[in-house]
């Protein structure tokens, strides 16, 4: 049975790695650059396994994704932009640039050379083709 799993390089399961959260950064000072954890929902069909993951306020050009060795990292190091000298001072200011880093072990079957991303109104997909598993062969015996 394959299996597609949260990535944590200290455990070796295929079945289901633990999550993989920082959780040294959940309250970050105010000088820090702030993380968080965006949503992944993923579905299974007969020849994929898809990807959905939230990512509001982030474009293509935010995103990083890479394949290798069967662990599919997705991150972001968006960077604060400087702002020229803005009028007044800040009261609130909750929308602060994130980061992420999320990874994922994928089961054998899948086929790394066909993986595609499409990013649409902050939603990342990612499409993971399945290989199509081998049938048996019928082996005849020979008789001397």
């Amino acid at each position: 049975m394959n299996s597609l799993a949260f990535y944590n390089p200290r455990f070796t399961s295929d079945l289901f790695d633990v999550i993989d959260r920082n959780f040294a950064n959940l309250m970050p000072s105010e000088n820090e650059r702030h993380t968080f954890t965006p949503r992944v929902d993923i579905r299974e069909t007969p020849n994929a396994y898809i990807l959905d993951m939230d990512l509001p306020g982030f474009t293509e050009k935010d995103v990083e994704l890479s394949l290798k060795d069967k662990v599919l990292s997705i991150s972001s190091k968006k960077e604060e932009k400087k702002e020229e000298k803005q009028e007044g001072e800040w009261l609130i200011r909750e929308r602060k640039i994130c980061s992420f880093s999320r990874k994922f072990t994928l089961p054998q079957d899948i086929d790394a050379e066909k993986v595609t991303a499409e990013f649409k109104n902050g939603v990342l997909t990612v499409d993971i083709p399945r290989r199509p598993e081998p049938e048996s062969k019928q082996i005849s015996i020979k008789v001397n």
